[in-house]
């Protein structure tokens, strides 16, 4: 693949246009191959000059040590600033005061506060935190016990949206009242899950605003490449099914027609949230780099150049 054209990286936007933001989602290593392979897809999203890369963080704690190890060498041995999911589902204020304390003296200045999807199984207590405006809360509070550390500053604090209606949720409106709690709490800004529709997005924008929530949105899209992806996110996130996206890659004769399907598909989801107003875009990567920089090459969004010159390598 080609590397993203010079003027996607050399031409800047008028002083009073910001460069839409851009990020991308990493998940925890689980293995020493599955490592070399994120590492690898570390160094090629680095030259694209991410705002951020968000790190995943498992419910209940379930890959803390892992999670805390790849932000710790982000910060060390790359150029990339993480963002620390947390959620707290079964853990309690004490534990999540010491994981925040961690996170801030680690070095880590932003955190996605989530509530973590129910467990399948039991778990020993359902915490002490039910949403995640209770978390954002506990963050800020984590935050004034450090402020001498934070040089009196503040973290950077997003949390999730819904573009289509969460599967615990009672309603849509009941998620637009979720996010404008979240913001009372301190939210900085909100990333979305994952949708299919354009006016999915819209819908989610002008409700919020609308409810009194005016924290930036930013449309969280993944490369629509594989099927069997497709399939899950609609069965456990019960997102709505583009179905005929769906049938347009089950049809592909092959995995390369699949892509230029689905990174089309998602090119044009990413274009018309921006034109939409979106601030920016989230890429979910699943710790793969290609299709997302076939996404970003095709979208042409401008981004600032990259420090020291840096060019893409194979």
């Amino acid at each position: 693949m080609s590397p993203p054209s010079k003027s996607a990286h050399s031409v800047g936007p008028p002083a009073s246009q910001p460069y839409p933001a851009l990020s991308y989602e990493l998940y925890p290593p689980r293995s020493t191959a599955a490592a070399e392979t994120l590492w690898r897809t570390i160094r090629e999203l680095e030259q694209t000059s991410p705002d951020y890369v968000s790190v995943t963080y498992g419910a209940s704690g379930s890959n803390r040590d892992t999670a805390v190890e790849l932000l710790s060498r982000l910060l060390s041995d790359s150029s990339l600033r993480p963002l620390a999911h947390l959620t707290c589902v079964g853990n309690s204020r004490e534990y999540l005061l010491d994981l925040v304390d961690e996170l801030i003296t680690l070095g880590v200045r932003g955190i996605l506060a989530l509530r973590g999807d129910t467990p399948k199984e039991p778990i020993v207590g359902a915490g002490d935190l039910p949403y995640a405006s209770d978390l954002v809360k506990l963050v800020r509070e984590a935050e004034r016990r450090r402020t001498a550390h934070l040089c009196a500053g503040r973290l950077a604090v997003g949390v999730a949206a819904y573009a289509t209606r969460h599967p615990e949720s009672p309603s849509f409106g009941h998620d637009i009242e979720a996010l404008l709690a979240k913001q009372a709490a301190g939210a900085d800004f909100a990333i979305t899950q994952v949708f299919f529709f354009p006016d999915h997005y819209q819908r989610l924008v002008s409700a919020a605003r609308r409810a009194g929530v005016d924290i930036p949105i930013i449309p969280g899209v993944m490369p629509l490449t594989s099927v069997r992806r497709l399939d899950r996110l609609a069965e456990l996130a019960g997102i709505e099914m583009d179905h005929q996206l769906r049938n347009r890659l089950a049809a592909a004769t092959d995995d390369d027609a699949r892509r230029r399907i689905g990174v089309q598909a998602t090119v044009d989801l990413a274009n018309a949230a921006l034109d939409a107003g979106a601030p920016g875009i989230h890429l979910y990567t699943f710790n793969e780099h290609a299709a997302a920089l076939d996404v970003l090459e095709n979208l042409q969004l401008r981004r600032p150049p990259v420090p020291g010159g840096l060019s893409r390598t194979a």
